[in-house]
């Protein structure tokens, strides 16, 4: 069915706002039954404002380029159930559609072992320099003896500190541990220790202050924005290396740069950032000792199997009645079709 058609009072319209072609996301819900698969006219709020008033469900942006606000859910009378394929919900606004009676669930741990994996790895690539180390061959050059004048150094007997202690953080701890590391973490509660296996907790100033490799796997929320800003990369070591693979915004990246420019740290690795796709004129392009990556951490086949199996399947239960899983806004599982004889 077009988006100008008359909606059928059987079908359930799902507004996909992710960032991926049309073709990929009607194959993600193949051969269900009931379904009108609808998509923003451009990537822009006023296009989301637009089309979310017929909606039943929407499919949000894991990229958190597009929003469901506060504004979108004023003008969204149907919606009864959002979905969203990814474990951060900054791009919602969670209250506004719990008081709208909407159901929201994501893929919390879904990534996680892509996601853990990633960050070890990417470790390994900074602390011997491998993106360096291929360009130089690539072009022409040898460099063997220059590697260990870059800082090239093991990972075994370094001090690992994990900012945050979920699904992600867990696993990143336990890798890290599994090599030798001495691990410590920072959650705002510390866990019991039958739960942080070789890991121990301490308060995120003296973490930092004691953290060889300084990996960070937090949501973005209000709280969190900012959080290891200047002052608190300051704290770091001198030789350290920063991994960010939670949301652009909790790691002050101009300070980042200029730690690793000033030579203070080693190197970074970095995922996400608070504008993507990173800006061609942005800085930290211009430095050949961070690595960057495209939020791809959880971009293996596995994980995008879990996510978007999760994203299926909640939709097809959400629209034969019965409990969608993985909700987070403590509204009942069942998801009530508003409005069927529109």
């Amino acid at each position: 069915m077009a988006a100008s058609d008359q909606v059928q009072p059987e079908d359930w319209v799902v507004l996909s706002m992710a960032p991926a072609p049309p073709e990929r996301v009607r194959g993600w819900f193949a051969g269900i039954d009931g379904l009108d698969l609808r998509f923003p006219e451009a990537r822009t709020p006023d296009a989301v404002r637009a089309a979310i008033g017929t909606a039943d469900i929407v499919v949000s942006d894991w990229s958190s380029a597009l929003h469901v606000d506060g504004a979108a859910v004023e003008a969204a009378p149907w919606l009864a159930f959002v979905m969203s394929p990814a474990v951060g919900l900054d791009s919602l606004d969670v209250p506004a559609l719990t008081e709208a009676g909407v159901v929201v669930a994501n893929t919390a741990g879904l990534n996680a072992p892509s996601v853990a994996e990633w960050c070890l790895g990417a470790t390994f690539a900074v602390a011997r320099s491998l993106p360096w180390v291929d360009r130089e061959v690539r072009e022409g050059r040898w460099p063997q003896l220059e590697i260990p004048e870059r800082g090239s150094t093991e990972l075994g007997g370094r001090r690992v500190g994990v900012v945050g202690f979920g699904a992600v953080g867990s696993r990143v701890a336990a890798l890290f541990v599994g090599i030798g590391c001495e691990v410590r973490y920072w959650t705002r509660y510390p866990r019991p220790p039958a739960e942080t296996p070789g890991a121990t907790w301490a308060g995120l100033d003296d973490l930092a202050a004691a953290s060889d490799v300084l990996v960070v796997n937090l949501a973005l929320t209000d709280e969190t924005r900012g959080l290891l800003d200047a002052r608190r990369l300051a704290l770091l070591p001198e030789g350290a290396i920063v991994v960010d693979a939670s949301r652009g915004g909790i790691v002050d990246l101009d300070a980042l740069v200029d730690a690793v420019d000033g030579r203070r740290l080693r190197g970074a690795a970095l995922d996400v950032f608070a504008t993507e796709p990173l800006p061609l004129d942005a800085r930290v392009r211009q430095s050949d000792r961070i690595l960057l990556s495209s939020h791809a951490a959880a971009t293996t086949a596995q994980s995008i199997g879990r996510i978007f199996g999760l994203v299926r399947g909640n939709v097809q239960r959400a629209i034969a009645g019965q409990p969608v899983e993985s909700v987070v806004n403590g509204l009942g599982p069942v998801v009530v079709r508003k409005g069927r004889s529109r």
